[in-house]
């Protein structure tokens, strides 16, 4: 098998009968859950390559999993209307079991970003087979409303990290999201006007407070408002979810940023600071760097990309969450080994992604 026939068959065999994407079928820490950033890029990756079903699938397990807490999301924004405050543990989840329902353990919950990757994904997905999910709608308006009330509130960020802090690439994500909410045509008119204004102050707050324009270099995107410091989820904000353009030049100069201070030898690191198992280099997000260079007119820089990330396959096929041999901290490894096991492999998302860049450098199965 290529490892895009590979990571197809992975994909199909290991989706729940729900539609649900699990994260990762043996990794102690996500086993037995699904995120809706996750599966929406896993969903992503399998609507390009023919697997229309798959995706549909997942696309209405998500809107059965949101719409099916309508009542509590207009309960939330009601009170947030009447001026009370709303804490982050009375949010929607950041993650759900395989059958939908909230999850049991702990959690570092209440992320916003996963509500709009997902709807991002279901325009994606509908304009490019040219039909709508059946029983959507409701899940759409659903989060929609909770975008549009909770996007300028703190939360964690895609690495389920500093709550205290409103993140660029959420940020990102939920513009794309209400964009794409907007785009379904499904939403009335005052929640259209709403998810308008909304997508409008996020751009606003984020080329007021989410850029650095340092004198020596190029202006780019920061990890969260307020600081100069990147993050390499910044780069979704450019390809896919177009916050800024690739040829625009807070765009240019954020993949730019990124690739200078975070890519390694073909890998990417989350964040100079990462210490989670020891600071890896993570396979998707080579996938997210390569997305970028393929979609800004730079297809041998994405081609490194991708055959760096298959070659970080097991001998099975199987792509990891991240690889240990450049570590950030290695006296940080030993920790997680001993918390939750081996790093998660197979990660599903890292499956994805490869499968998003092998379709725009036009690598089949």
């Amino acid at each position: 098998m290529t490892l895009v026939s590979h990571s197809l068959d992975l994909i199909r065999r290991l989706q729940a009968p729900t539609g649900a994407y699990p994260a990762s079928p043996t990794f102690s820490a996500y086993r037995g859950y699904s995120w809706l950033r996750d599966g929406a890029f896993i969903a992503e990756g399998v609507s390009r390559h023919g697997d229309a079903s798959g995706a549909d699938a997942f696309h209405a397990w998500c809107a059965r999993v949101v719409g099916d807490r309508a009542g509590q999301v207009d309960a939330l924004v009601s009170r947030a209307a009447r001026g009370e405050t709303v804490s982050p543990a009375e949010m929607l989840p950041t993650r759900f079991t395989l059958e939908g329902a909230d999850g049991t353990e702990e959690w570092w919950d209440f992320q916003l970003d996963g509500y709009g990757t997902w709807l991002w994904a279901l325009l994606e997905h509908a304009r490019r087979h040219g039909r709508t999910v059946a029983g959507t709608d409701k899940g759409v308006r659903a989060a929609a409303r909770y975008l549009t009330a909770f996007w300028h509130l703190p939360c964690y960020d895609w690495w389920e990290e500093h709550l205290d802090r409103r993140h660029v690439a959420t940020l990102g994500s939920v513009h794309a999201g209400l964009r794409a909410a907007i785009g379904l045509g499904v939403l009335s008119r005052p929640e259209t006007e709403a998810a308008e204004g909304a997508v409008a102050g996020i751009a606003a707050l984020v080329a007021a407070e989410g850029v650095t324009r340092p004198v020596d270099g190029r202006p780019h995107l920061t990890k969260w408002l307020g600081t100069d410091a990147v993050d390499a989820s910044l780069l979704a904000c450019v390809t896919p979810f177009g916050l800024y353009g690739a040829d625009d030049p807070v765009g240019a100069g954020t993949v730019a940023e990124v690739e200078r201070r975070l890519a390694r030898d073909g890998g990417v690191y989350r964040y100079l600071d990462d210490t989670f198992y020891g600071g890896g280099r993570w396979v998707l997000l080579a996938g997210f760097l390569g997305w970028n260079h393929a979609r800004a007119g730079r297809p041998g820089e994405a081609r490194r990309y991708l055959r760096w990330m298959e070659a970080q396959a097991t001998p099975a096929g199987d792509l990891p969450e991240q690889v240990s041999d450049l570590l950030l901290d290695p006296g940080r490894r030993q920790e997680w080994l001993d918390r939750w096991g081996p790093v998660a492999t197979p990660l599903l998302w890292s499956h994805g992604m490869y499968l998003i860049l092998a379709d725009e450098l036009e690598v089949g199965a």
